[in-house]
């Protein structure tokens, strides 16, 4: 999506004056809108700005598909904190034939996903949607299956990525997203080595 579209967009949701601050509030990395899975309204990514976010590839016919149910826990256990869940479902693994309605009845339906999700799209190579393009970019990989996680901070850089082998109850993504959420405003704490 262009910076236009989504300045368009910013300003038929928040009105006329929320364009000029946007470019210089919200990070490159989430100036991209993308549809809602549920109803495929443009959602703006900027809404998550200054929140810490785990982006999650999906798939509803995977071995991993049981960690919707781990994101869902994550996200109750700390949005209050600032913590956002993005799931991004993608057919990328062959895994996800379902039309946006059917994903989005099955994930609430099956697992009670109350996280953001968004419209199916392509996550890796070059029919990757610009979110993930970037989020490879910062990270240094794509997505190597399904449920690989990407960790960005406060500020709209990536942190750090896991592999769909790192459960969401996974004690070093907990102590990461954990570290992340006490950093400030606009901040991000050093990833752990």
């Amino acid at each position: 999506m262009s910076i236009r579209f989504c300045l368009a967009l910013l300003t038929a949701l928040c009105g006329p004056s929320a364009w000029a601050q946007a470019p210089a509030a919200c990070p490159t990395l989430l100036q991209h809108a993308f549809p809602r899975l549920q109803d495929e309204k443009p959602q703006a990514l900027c809404q998550y700005n200054g929140k810490v976010l785990l982006v999650v590839n999906t798939a509803s016919y995977c071995g991993f598909t049981p960690q919707y149910q781990g994101l869902e826990a994550l996200y109750g256990r700390y949005r209050e904190r600032g913590l956002v869940v993005l799931g991004f479902p993608s057919n990328d693994f062959a895994q996800e034939k379902a039309s946006n309605q059917e994903i989005a009845d099955f994930c609430d339906n099956t697992f009670g996903v109350k996280f953001p999700m968004f419209g199916k799209s392509s996550v890796r190579g070059k029919d990757a949607n610009p979110l993930y393009r970037q989020l490879a970019a910062q990270a240094g990989r794509q997505p190597l299956w399904n449920f690989h996680k990407y960790l960005v901070g406060r500020n709209g850089q990536v942190i750090a990525d896991y592999t769909s082998m790192t459960a969401p109850d996974d004690k070093a993504l907990l102590a990461d997203i954990e570290r992340q959420l006490a950093a400030g405003p606009g901040q991000a704490a050093s990833p752990r080595r």
